[in-house]
């Protein structure tokens, strides 16, 4: 049913007369009786009865005239979400997050996402290592990544948004946690809790790379895929670990971050997401997820 038609045909029911109805809707009388004759014939109904002096509404006028208006507001709802997605206003996101941005970074990036783009729905993933977010993009499960690079993979487009360098987080009775800054050397000998190996964790080569650099391998006691559980078992005496400086966020009692006094290889965030896809709400949200990870920074 056309909505130019329906138009012409709510117009017609309130005047009552067509030579009032085209001067509203600028026709001549003639094309007008032409819009009401086609939606007659849609309808297969006549709509009007007419006489030199009066129009009246038939039985199947009435029953139409009582759902045309929400017709076409819900025509014009449609038309606008239509627009709007096309805009990247609405529609849905999935975002993977590595466990370590969880805890400074992920609550005002949501934030700030849910007011920039409040009829974008948001599918959050959190606690993902990279290569099982990588393998999540590529399949199409998730949109967009904040992950630890390298990245392999010609599909994804890879931008590091941030670089930043490794504490050390130890028990809160642990003898170093009385020193404002340790030495990444005086950790030599202790037991580690570690990001897990089998898992390709991009963390748990740098830290491992931070130990080598100063002349020992991290005696792994334990491994864990969670940063909160790492932080938790740290805090509970079963060993130390590095971190991102971010995880410093999360604050659990029993454990304290130390800033490192001798160098480690910085770690970086990145933003991953298929170079190829096409979501108009993807397109939208990647530069203000830049925007308020510069900002952050």
């Amino acid at each position: 049913m056309r909505t130019d038609l329906l138009g012409a045909f709510l117009v017609v029911a309130e005047e009552r007369h067509f030579g009032r109805a085209a001067l509203r809707l600028h026709l001549g009388q003639s094309p007008l009786s032409q819009r009401i004759r086609r939606l007659e014939d849609d309808v297969g109904a006549r709509l009007f009865h007419r006489s030199t002096r009066r129009v009246e509404l038939t039985a199947a006028g009435e029953a139409l005239l009582a759902r045309a208006p929400a017709i076409l507001a819900a025509h014009a709802e449609a038309a606008d979400e239509a627009r709007r997605a096309a805009a990247g206003e609405l529609g849905r996101l999935q975002v993977g997050f590595t466990g370590s941005a969880t805890f400074s970074l992920m609550p005002s990036l949501v934030a700030t996402l849910v007011r920039r783009l409040p009829g974008v729905r948001l599918d959050l993933a959190g606690e993902l290592l990279t290569p099982t977010q990588v393998a999540r993009l590529t399949d199409g499960t998730l949109d967009v990544g904040l992950l630890r690079p390298p990245v392999r993979g010609d599909e994804l487009a890879v931008e590091v948004v941030r670089s930043e360098p490794l504490v050390a987080v130890l028990p809160a009775g642990h003898p170093l946690a009385t020193r404002g800054r340790v030495a990444v050397a005086d950790l030599a000998g202790e037991a580690f809790i570690a990001y897990p190996y089998d898992a390709r964790s991009v963390l748990h080569d740098a830290v491992e790379a931070a130990c080598l650099e100063h002349g020992f391998r991290p005696e792994v006691t334990a491994e864990v895929a969670e940063t909160a559980t790492l932080v938790s078992f740290v805090a509970s005496g079963l060993g130390v670990s590095l971190v991102p400086a971010s995880v410093a966020a999360l604050s659990i009692e029993g454990a304290v971050y130390r800033d490192l006094s001798d160098s480690a290889v910085p770690v970086e965030l990145a933003l991953a997401w298929r170079r190829d896809d096409p979501s108009p709400a993807l397109a939208r949200a990647l530069p203000i997820i830049r925007e308020h990870l510069s900002a952050a920074a």
